[in-house]
C-alpha cells in the first residue's frame, strides 16, 4: 500500500521533466493523476506509463494560461476521480531579456504561467475542496489536502535577465503564504518548492543553438558547458540537479507526513 492510496493528484506540466518525474512518484505511492501538458504526445504518453504500472490516470492537455483551462482541470479531476487532495502548480518556462529590452509580451506570457495560472486553479479547485473538508469536517474527520507552487531561488534572490521570471516566482512564494491562512481551516496544507538550477530541456549543457516552441513562440533553451560548470563550483553539491531530485523535494510536501507544514518555502538547489 502507498502513503497515497486513493487520493487525486493534479500535476500541471507533468508530460515531461520534473512534472512527468513527480507524476511518476505520486502515482508509486498511490494516488490517481490527472496529468497535463501543452502539447497532447507526451501527456498520453505520461498516462500510459503510469497505467502501463498498474496506476490511474488521465490527460487534459492544453495550455494553463487559457482562460478556459483551471476550469477544465478540475472537472477532468471531478468526472473522472470525484475530487481533489492534491494540486501541484510546476507548469512554466523561462523567456529571458534585460528590463530595458523586455517587452510587454514577454512580461504578461512569463508572469500569465507561473502567477496567473496557479492563482485560476487554486480558485477554481476551492469550491470542490470547500464542500469536501465541510462534509468531512461535519462527520468529525480531519482529512488533509495538500497545495504546493513552485518557485524559484530567481524569486527569492532575483537573477540577472529574468526580471519577470523573478517576479512571478516572488509572487507564487506570496500567494502560497496567504492561501496557507486562508485555507487553513479546510484543513489543506500550501506550500512552496523553489528550485535551482535543475536540469531539464530548458537547462541541459549544449554548444548548439536550439529552441521549443510554445505557443507559437519559438524560444531559447539549454545553456554552455561552461556555465554548468562554474556552476559546479558554486554549488556546494558539485552540480546541477536531477529532474528526479526535483520531483522528490515536491513529493515531502504531498505525504501525511507534512500534514501540519504549512506556508513555508523550502529551496532545493544543493546548497547553493
Amino acid at each position: 500500500m502507498g502513503k497515497l492510496d486513493g487520493k487525486v493528484a493534479l500535476v500541471t506540466g507533468s508530460g515531461r521533466g520534473i512534472g512527468q518525474a513527480l507524476a511518476f512518484k505520486l502515482a508509486g505511492e498511490g494516488a490517481r493523476l490527472v496529468i497535463n501538458d501543452l502539447d497532447a504526445e507526451p501527456a498520453q504518453e505520461t498516462v500510459a506509463a503510469i497505467k502501463a504500472k498498474g496506476g490511474d490516470a488521465v490527460a487534459c492537455v492544453g495550455s494553463v494560461t487559457a482562460p478556459d483551462f483551471a476550469e477544465r482541470f478540475i472537472k477532468t479531476a471531478v468526472e473522472h476521480y470525484k475530487g481533489i487532495d492534491i494540486v501541484v502548480n510546476n507548469a512554466g518556462y523561462t523567456w529571458d531579456n534585460v528590463i530595458q529590452k523586455m517587452t510587454d509580451e514577454q512580461w504578461y506570457a512569463i508572469i500569465d504561467v507561473h502567477l496567473t495560472a496557479p492563482f485560476r486553479i487554486l480558485r477554481a479547485a476551492y469550491p470542490v475542496i470547500s464542500a469536501a473538508a465541510k462534509k468531512e469536517a461535519a462527520e468529525g474527520r480531519e482529512v488533509f489536502r495538500k497545495v504546493v507552487n513552485i518557485s524559484s531561488g530567481a524569486g527569492l534572490n532575483g537573477n540577472v535577465g529574468q526580471s519577470n521570471y523573478s517576479a512571478a516566482k516572488a509572487g507564487i512564494v506570496g500567494l502560497t503564504k496567504t492561501l496557507s491562512k486562508e485555507w487553513g481551516r479546510l484543513k489543506v496544507n500550501v506550500n512552496c518548492v523553489a528550485f535551482g538550477w535543475i536540469e531539464t530541456r530548458l537547462t541541459e549543457p549544449t554548444t548548439e543553438a536550439k529552441t521549443i516552441t510554445i505557443e507559437g513562440r519559438k524560444l531559447a533553451v539549454g545553456v554552455g558547458p561552461h556555465i554548468v560548470e562554474a556552476y559546479g563550483q558554486r554549488c556546494p553539491l558539485g552540480r546541477p540537479g536531477k529532474a528526479d531530485e526535483a520531483a522528490g523535494s515536491v513529493l515531502l510536501y504531498c505525504l501525511p507526513e507534512s500534514n501540519y507544514i504549512s506556508g513555508q518555502t523550502i529551496l532545493v538547489s544543493g546548497g547553493a
